[in-house]
């Protein structure tokens, strides 16, 4: 998982999301509105197929779910699930792009603390701050805040919903992701590279948006960025600028 930096839609495209969104406010005060039939309606539409298009954009080449970031992007979720939160159904910061297999496990789950989402929304935050990566295990799990002394209920919470800890192919893809990063690295130091010229290996290895974890989270006391980190100073404070900008 990754922080995931929306873009802007095309006015029209969110003029019409507004006029929807409108629309549905006064059939939920009727009593009249059926989101899930609200919503089918709605997809047929270009705007929402724009809104898709932009989704899709937002997460590179390949298409990535931004949950899992593992499997291809299937469709438009919506963050907060739009049947119990119809008022959001239509909202752009409500919608991300899910695989299959994540809006499965997701449905409409959603946690609340103090009427705060309890789960991550990886457009609106950094989600390594509540995540950890296990390398043995290729796992993801709750990330321990030292600063509270326990483990990050978000995190946890995540973990738990998406099934980041028990999905088998899943773990296998990031191990193998972390284990290309390690690579990288360690060719470069056997190298006369620039900081530039790893950057850009790094970047173009990360299928799973570990580099988060690795340069900005815990990973960085892991080898090969511990070493990276103690014996090229200037190299690492070139990744870590990268790596907050990407």
């Amino acid at each position: 998982m990754r922080r995931v930096i929306r873009q802007t839609l095309d006015a029209a495209v969110q003029n019409d999301l507004n006029r929807r969104q409108t629309e549905a406010d006064q059939k939920q005060l009727a009593g009249t509105l059926q989101p899930t039939n609200e919503w089918k309606a709605a997809r047929r539409n270009q705007s929402l197929h724009s809104v898709l298009a932009v989704l899709r954009s937002m997460m590179g080449d390949r298409e990535r779910c931004m949950y899992c970031l593992d499997s291809h992007g299937s469709d438009i979720e919506h963050f907060w699930p739009k049947t119990p939160y119809p008022e959001k159904m239509f909202r752009w910061p409500n919608l991300l792009l899910c695989c299959t297999e994540c809006g499965r496990f997701k449905g409409e789950q959603f946690p609340l603390d103090n009427n705060a989402p309890h789960l991550i929304d990886p457009t609106a935050e950094d989600p390594w701050l509540h995540l950890d990566f296990d390398p043995d295990t290729g796992n993801i799990v709750a990330r321990f805040d030292t600063q509270i002394n326990d483990w990050s209920s978000k995190g946890q919470k995540t973990v738990e919903i998406l099934q980041l800890d028990r999905r088998e192919a899943l773990a296998v893809g990031y191990q193998k992701t972390f284990s290309r990063l390690s690579s990288v690295i360690e060719q470069w130091q056997g190298q006369d590279g620039t900081a530039n010229d790893l950057i850009a290996s790094l970047l173009s290895a990360d299928d799973h948006g570990l580099l988060g974890w690795c340069v900005l989270g815990t990973g960085q006391t892991v080898s090969p960025f511990r070493e990276l980190q103690a014996q090229h100073p200037g190299t690492w404070a070139a990744c870590v600028a990268a790596i907050q900008n990407a």
